[in-house]
C-alpha cells in the first residue's frame, strides 16, 4: 500500500510539473497572439484617428485579442496554483507567496481589460455619443488604450516580483535546476527595472529600446527554460521525494 501511494503522489506531481509547462507554453503563445498581432497592429503611436480607424475595420480581430487577454487571466490562476503545488515543499510559506504574486498579476490584468472594453464603447457609433466630436472620441479610445498598458505595466511590476520568488524557490527546491531560478531572479529584476524607469523616467521614450532589451531577453530565456523543462523533462521524483520528508 505505502509503495502504490508513493506511485500515485510521484505519478501525480510530474502530471503536474507538464500541466504546469504546458500552460506555461500556452500563456506564451496567447500573449504574443494578443500583444503583437493584434494590439500593435492596430495602434497607431500620437494617431488616435489612425488607431480608431484601424480597429472599427478590424473589429473581430480587436474582440479576440481582448478574449485572448481574457483566457491569459484565466491560465494565469491555472499555472499559480499548479506552481504552488510544485515548489510548496521548498517552502510553504514562499511557494503561497509567489501564487498571490501571480493572482494579483492576474487581477490586475483582468481590470486592465476593462479600458480595451470602453474603447469598443466609444467607437461604437452609439447615439447617446454624439454629444462628443469624432475628434474627442478618438482621442478618449487613444487614452483608454495607453490606461490599458499603464494598468498592465503596475501588474507587470507584480509578476516582477512573483518570478523573484519563483526564482528563489525553484534555486532552493533541488528538483529544478538551479540555473533555472537564476535566470527567473534576473528575468524579474528586468521587469521591475522597466517598470520603475516608465515611472519614473520623463523622456523614457528616448530609452525605450534598451529597457525592452532588459526585459525581453531575460524574459524569453528564463520562462521558455522553465517552460521546456517542466514540459519535457518534469521534476527530479527522487529529490522531490527528499524535499516533502524534510518539509514534514
Amino acid at each position: 500500500m505505502a509503495r502504490s501511494d508513493r506511485n500515485e503522489k510521484i505519478n501525480a506531481i510530474k502530471k503536474t510539473a507538464r500541466f504546469a509547462g504546458l500552460v506555461y507554453l500556452i500563456i506564451a503563445i496567447i500573449a504574443i497572439l494578443a500583444n503583437f498581432f493584434v494590439l500593435e497592429s492596430l495602434i497607431v503611436q500620437e494617431d488616435a484617428a489612425t488607431t480608431a480607424n484601424n480597429i472599427m475595420a478590424n473589429e473581430l480581430l480587436f474582440r479576440s485579442g481582448i478574449a485572448c487577454f481574457m483566457v491569459l487571466v484565466i491560465l494565469d490562476v491555472l499555472v499559480a496554483w499548479a506552481l504552488y503545488i510544485l515548489l510548496k515543499p521548498v517552502n510553504k510559506n514562499l511557494a503561497m507567496l509567489a501564487a498571490w504574486f501571480r493572482l494579483v498579476f492576474a487581477a490586475i490584468l483582468g481590470v486592465a481589460l476593462h479600458n480595451l472594453l470602453s474603447v469598443l464603447q466609444l467607437l461604437s457609433g452609439a447615439d447617446y455619443l454624439t454629444v462628443f466630436e469624432t475628434e474627442q472620441l478618438q482621442a478618449q479610445a487613444m487614452l483608454f488604450l495607453n490606461a490599458f498598458n499603464n494598468t498592465w505595466l503596475i501588474g507587470l511590476t507584480v509578476f516582477g516580483l512573483h518570478l523573484f520568488v519563483l526564482g528563489y524557490l525553484v534555486f532552493k527546491s533541488g528538483y529544478i535546476p538551479r540555473i533555472i531560478g537564476i535566470l527567473l531572479v534576473v528575468s524579474s529584476l528586468g521587469y521591475i527595472t522597466d517598470s520603475f524607469a516608465n515611472f519614473l523616467l520623463p523622456n523614457y521614450a528616448n530609452y525605450e529600446p534598451i529597457f525592452l532589451l532588459i526585459v525581453a531577453v531575460p524574459a524569453i530565456i528564463a520562462e521558455l527554460s522553465l517552460t521546456l523543462w517542466l514540459l519535457l523533462k518534469g521534476i527530479n521524483s527522487e529529490r522531490w521525494e527528499k524535499r516533502v520528508r524534510e518539509s514534514a
